[in-house]
């Protein structure tokens, strides 16, 4: 069953987005620039959003103009920049500003590396024991910060409406608030908000709440984030935290917040399904790794992070193949990792951890003419994993604790043919908005069948656009009728 019906475009978020805005600029901030330089043969490249978040954005930009602040990482990027630091993108055809930031190795290390990576990232993700709270990880986030924040206001004249990015940036909208009082400030927090009792183990965790609280809105993927978040607020602060309109009043100013889940291009990934490009790609890696087609296909799509529950998956794996033989030689696992944040230990060493177990199971269990798992590290292009998605027969969406999941959403709009089945972990965002149909687990539980596309296609990334920024138009609205002076009045 295909749906390709959805209430939202790229058009309607750009008009949402636009009606906010009105005559003041939009200025998107994130960690991760929408487009780099590098050089490759002595020749500048461009690399160009290829899905995700930026790649969402990117045509919303291109319609409102506006400026996009991020760290410049590519290789050639200050090659590009004028005087401003900044490059009109795309290059083929200008239409906003990206300004970048200039980052030493120092404070890579210690701000993304070090604090958003090795504090807030295991903070967030309930895992309390892999924080390392080193003093010089919050003075590089700090400093960090601050520049991001210089960034946005040399780059805007009069007050603009700024959209920060994730667990990156959570100082910097204090500082545009201290010189921007009347600018329009909305945050998007990309990752799970934990519970008070797990916030309060990161040892800045007031002066986090005191730059979130400079927002005119904070979002979140989740209703329970959402309630989580106000818990916290409420414990930590003297601010008054209203939960029947999910609002805090805090520095005379007032922060609603909202749950906005994050969806994905449903159409672009069902269209990628069926393209020629999907089914070339399908025929060369089945001829490669001599997969048979009568026999069923389960596949797993991640990053090799230790959020994502993959020991415990090769451990079910390997139980699943051990207690029914029957499923030997009769499924085979589909294991697309992507190596993520080497240099840090945590990292490092489930790398090495997963590499081994693959291994060991399937010299356990391999035979001359079957591989129990096929681990792919190396580069697919977005053709090769729509096709796996496309005629897998289970996928195994099954991390420990994710803030959303756009890989579960992204299987579910690629089952364009034979549909298959998700098995979706209860401990992922997603699992809110597809639990009903998927087969819930948790990390540790067996597989099942569902169908979700509906609610992939109508809650896409460009529903979730369009739903933030009409959200942040009623409260600008209903706060410039607060401010608007009765023109009746008259001083004593």
């Amino acid at each position: 069953m295909t749906s390709n019906e959805t209430g939202a475009t790229a058009e309607s978020a750009a008009e949402a987005v636009a009606d906010l805005c009105g005559d003041r600029e939009l200025v998107v901030v994130s960690n991760r620039e929408p487009y780099s330089h590098d050089r490759e043969d002595g020749a500048v490249v461009v690399d160009r959003p290829a899905g995700g978040l930026t790649a969402a954005l990117d045509p919303v930009m291109q319609r409102v103009a506006g400026t996009w602040v991020a760290w410049g990482d590519g290789d050639a990027d200050r090659e590009m920049v004028g005087p401003d630091d900044a490059v009109a993108v795309p290059p083929e055809d200008p239409a906003y500003d990206l300004r970048r930031v200039w980052l030493s190795d120092e404070q890579v290390e210690g701000y993304y590396r070090g604090y958003s990576n090795q504090v807030l990232w295991p903070l967030c993700h309930l895992d309390t024991a892999k924080v390392e709270a080193d003093p010089a990880f919050w003075a590089a986030y700090r400093d960090v910060n601050r520049e991001f924040a210089d960034a946005v206001l040399d780059s805007v004249e009069a007050d603009p409406v700024v959209w920060f990015q994730d667990y990156h940036l959570g100082l910097a909208p204090r500082r545009v608030r201290t010189e921007r009082p009347d600018a329009f400030l909305a945050h998007f927090w990309h990752v799970p908000w934990p519970s008070w009792d797990v916030f309060r183990a990161g040892p800045q965790y007031e002066q986090l709440l005191d730059g979130l609280l400079a927002n005119d809105l904070v979002g979140f993927h989740t209703d329970e984030y959402c309630r989580n978040f106000l818990d916290c607020v409420a414990a930590a602060t003297d601010a008054r935290v209203d939960r029947s309109s999910r609002s805090v009043s805090y520095r005379g100013r007032r922060t609603f917040v909202r749950a906005f889940p994050l969806g994905i291009d449903a159409r672009r990934q069902a269209e990628l399904a069926e393209s020629d490009a999907a089914d070339e790609w399908w025929s060369s890696f089945r001829e490669e790794y001599d997969v048979d087609p009568d026999a069923a296909l389960a596949v797993g799509v991640e990053r090799l992070d230790y959020t994502k529950g993959i020991e415990e998956r090769l451990a079910a794996l390997e139980r699943l193949w051990e207690a029914s033989p029957e499923w030997r030689g009769d499924l085979t696992y589909v294991q697309k990792g992507t190596e993520s944040r080497s240099g840090i230990d945590a990292y490092d060493r489930l790398q090495d951890r997963v590499a081994a177990e693959i291994e060991r199971i399937n010299d356990r269990f391999g035979t001359d003419d079957w591989t129990p798992i096929l681990a792919l590290t190396d580069h697919l292009p977005e053709a090769g994993i729509t096709a796996l998605y496309r005629e897998a027969d289970v996928g195994l969406v099954t991390p420990v604790r994710d803030g959303m999941n756009l890989v579960a959403k992204e299987f579910v709009a690629a089952q364009t043919r034979d549909p298959g089945a998700l098995v979706l972990s209860e401990l992922a965002g997603a699992s809110e908005q597809l639990g009903d149909e998927a087969v819930l687990v948790h990390p540790r539980d067996p597989v099942g069948v569902a169908d979700l596309q509906r609610a992939v296609h109508a809650e896409d990334v460009f529903a979730w656009l369009e739903s933030t920024f009409e959200t942040a138009t009623a409260i600008e609205r209903g706060r410039r009728s607060v401010r608007e002076p009765d023109p009746r009045a008259t001083d004593d």
